[in-house]
């Protein structure tokens, strides 16, 4: 039955190719903000990808993608939520890559896309909140929750031989999220946490923090915060206070600015960001570069995954209507079907034009599991004489 859908609406899209529409894509993620060093490069790949769709001529008749672009802002919900307005009511955007960071993400979700039935994919938005999130099925994404990315952080630390941690953590939904997990999954494993602390961003002087967390003592710090923002004030706080000299960085922190900012300063220290190894994250860093950008930046190749699946998902579809689209994205992001990696969107597009099925590998070796999200699998970072190296995958 799938198939034959699939084939008669391929028979459509044929016959109506003289009326080629353009289709407008937003891409809602933090151009300023705590983590603005990530956000050309997020944007970069979600652009890729639709260009690389664009250039094939094969959706829905030989549909043109657009690029709109909103800047959430990543923190203030109030600011996404106007910007994503403004490309929903205004520009008119079939769906969206984004948002970025997970308060602003569910802000825009429930006041804006929800109400007007438009779908997000969020390439970064990490918090477990999302996992029950009511969002009436137009709500996926393409990075892993941080109810895994715990896990994966205690593992990361018990291997290192540390068995108590202090921890601070950026003062709001994906900050307390990714904290209260890794405190439950490294207790649960027999470590300590000293102490569990909120710090707010954008702040001068951390040395109120800093004192606090050293009083609590630990072997190394957990740093749950934004690398352009509290995330590192803490840091050069604690360095300049001898409060610590190991630092354990999650998703947030894991950066390029992170080298530039610290340096050999950081040096012994460790981390993890979402990303997998494989023939389809190499295709894709070779293809941004190529392009101009770094494809090794956090969250890049699963911005470039989040757009590929909005669009293969409207060509099974046979729409650009979001609420037509939405029932076909974990159709095309999962088995059965040809694997597909990047670069491939238009041999994808053919496929599903002949009525058979994809399964969506990406750059970013794509598995959606229950409510649309990535089952995930991680980078594991270390700091040696300045650098950040890629140390594994988990």
């Amino acid at each position: 039955m799938k198939k034959l859908l699939l084939a008669s609406a391929a028979t459509a899209l044929i016959a109506g190719a003289a009326s080629a529409e353009e289709i407008k894509l937003g891409v809602s993620v933090g151009f300023t903000g705590p983590l603005e060093s990530l956000a050309g490069p997020m944007a970069a790949g979600a652009e890729l990808a639709m260009k690389e769709v664009s250039d094939s001529g094969k959706l829905l008749g030989g549909a043109t993608i657009t690029p709109v672009r909103a800047d959430s802002t990543c923190i203030d919900a109030a600011a996404a939520t106007a910007a994503v307005e403004r490309i929903i009511t205004t520009d008119r955007v079939s769906g969206i890559v984004g948002g970025m960071c997970s308060g602003e993400t569910i802000a825009s979700l429930q006041n804006v896309a929800m109400p007007n039935g438009v779908v997000m994919i969020s390439p970064s938005a990490t918090s477990p909140a999302l996992s029950t999130l009511e969002d009436n099925g137009l709500f996926f994404r393409t990075s892993p929750s941080d109810a895994r990315q715990g896990v994966v952080m205690t593992d990361i630390i018990m291997a290192h031989g540390i068995n108590e941690v202090a921890v601070t953590y950026t003062n709001n939904d994906y900050g307390k999220g990714l904290a209260d997990s890794f405190q439950a999954a490294f207790e649960a494993a027999g470590g300590k946490v000293t102490v569990n602390s909120a710090h707010d961003d954008g702040k001068a002087d951390y040395s109120a923090e800093v004192g606090a967390l050293a009083a609590a003592g630990g072997a190394a710090l957990v740093v749950v915060g934004y690398v352009d923002q509290g995330g590192s004030g803490i840091v050069r706080g604690a360095i300049d206070a001898g409060a610590f000299d190991t630092f354990v960085f999650p998703d947030g922190m894991v950066s390029q600015a992170l080298e530039d900012k610290f340096g050999a300063e950081i040096d012994g220290s460790f981390g993890q960001n979402p990303a997998s190894a494989g023939e389809g994250r190499d295709i894709y860093v070779a293809m941004a570069t190529a392009a101009g950008y770094d494809g090794t930046s956090a969250f890049a190749a699963e911005s470039y995954d989040a757009a590929a699946l909005i669009m293969l998902a409207m060509a099974a579809a046979g729409s650009a209507d979001p609420k037509v689209y939405k029932d076909k994205v974990m159709d095309v992001a999962n088995a059965p079907g040809e694997k597909i990696l990047p670069g491939e969107l238009a041999k994808a597009l053919d496929i599903i034009a002949a009525g058979g099925d994809v399964d969506y590998v990406g750059a970013t070796a794509v598995e959606l599991i229950g409510a649309g999200e990535s089952s995930g699998t991680y980078r594991e970072v270390a700091f040696k004489d300045g650098k950040m190296e890629v140390v594994g995958y988990r």
